[in-house]
């Protein structure tokens, strides 16, 4: 195992404890109390009604595409530099996913972007919050407001993130966010969705639970199985009781890591993201690009894989490529007729360092140090 894992769990509250006693009461599938604190907890943080805990990050975007009344012939504009499931979701429901390219200097889509893929089958966007960088809400939804269309939030990445102390989740018509074991807060698998309308979530809540309604076994729509554990929802309650201090350890990690990188961004050896004036990146990941690797796509891949290699081999430091550009993928290979440059050079450059609580000051240094060592004997 490396020395230095890009991210792990770090359960620093009283998780055991709640686990202990969902065990205990007997409430261990998807009844119990501590999923409607979870509920709870994570809608009053947000300030948002009516957070619906769901058994993973995907099953909350699924959810809230159908919370949208999403049909097949639709199409939803999703940035092509994503994590599959922010595409999938859309395919889940019959409609076709229409990648807009991203800005180089943030990795995000902005309303120039989903201007160039908009089409006149296009209901709605999904804006994604790439590695903890807020999208330019505001533009985004004053242009799909202008066009009569919805926007989804996909915060899987991006929890505690804000525009102008406004936190991400809080600006489209539905948001989903994800607790997978390597995000901010983690209830080891797990998400979570919120619907806007009051109507559309009341509809979500019952697809939710198998499409059951008021009476006991009837089921009036095909629904799903997308339901929280009692004992994850426990993990979850003891995450969020110090999402401060997480949050603030996201917030440490990421200055340090600047200041420890300032020489090789100083020598364009590498390049950080650009955080925008009144944007609070909650650094899910700390990522970076490799402006020294070779133009080439392919050439740019082998060279980055080199430097993780390197950096596991000599270093155990444990290092993350950016996703795979959607329309690269096979299954969503044919729905791009044009290149989208920007995502595919960040895909074949970006690369995610360890980040996770409690990694020490030194350890962040020693892990530039690494990287600019094993950059510099690549570049020669």
């Amino acid at each position: 195992m490396s020395s230095f894992q890009v991210s792990k769990p770090v359960l620093a509250g009283k998780e055991l404890e709640y686990v202990t006693q969902a065990i205990e009461s007997g409430w261990i599938s998807s009844n119990g109390e501590f999923i409607r604190r979870f509920e709870a907890i994570v809608s009053e943080y947000l300030g948002i009604d009516g957070g619906m805990a769901v058994c993973n990050g995907t099953a909350a975007l699924h959810l809230a595409c159908m919370g949208m009344n999403l049909e097949p012939c639709q199409e939803v504009i999703v940035p092509a530099l994503t994590y599959v499931a922010s595409a999938n979701a859309v395919t889940y429901c019959g409609a076709t996913p229409v990648f807009a390219d991203v800005d180089s200097r943030t990795w995000n889509i902005s309303a120039r972007t989903i201007e160039d893929a908009w089409t006149d089958k296009t209901v709605g966007v999904m804006a994604v919050h790439l590695y903890g960088l807020p999208a330019p809400m505001p533009e985004i939804v004053d242009l799909c407001r202008d066009r009569g269309a919805w926007v989804i939030e996909d915060c899987a990445e991006s929890f505690g993130a804000a525009i102008d102390g406004r936190l991400t989740g809080t600006f489209g018509h539905a948001a989903s966010f994800s607790f997978y074991g390597n995000k901010i807060i983690s209830t080891g698998e797990g998400g979570m969705v919120f619907v806007r309308d009051a109507e559309a979530r009341s509809h979500v809540l019952k697809l939710r639970g198998q499409g059951m309604a008021d009476r006991r076994y009837w089921h009036d729509v095909v629904g799903y199985n997308y339901r929280m554990t009692n004992v994850a929802a426990a993990i979850g309650l003891g995450q969020m009781e110090q999402a401060a201090m997480h949050l603030a350890e996201r917030q440490r990690i990421a200055t340090v890591y600047r200041e420890a990188l300032r020489e090789a961004e100083s020598q364009q050896l590498v390049s950080l993201p650009a955080t925008p004036r009144g944007f609070d990146n909650c650094h899910w990941l700390f990522s970076l690009v490799l402006e020294c690797a070779p133009d080439s796509s392919d050439d740019a891949y082998a060279f980055r894989q080199e430097l993780m290699d390197r950096l596991e081999c000599n270093h155990g430091i444990e290092t993350r490529p950016f996703f795979v550009a959607m329309h690269k993928l096979p299954m969503y290979a044919g729905l791009q007729p044009h290149p989208l440059p920007k995502a595919e050079k960040l895909s074949s450059r970006g690369l995610n360092l360890p980040t996770y609580t409690g990694l020490a000051e030194e350890d962040i240094h020693a892990i530039a140090g690494a990287l600019l060592t094993e950059l510099n004997k690549l570049i020669g």
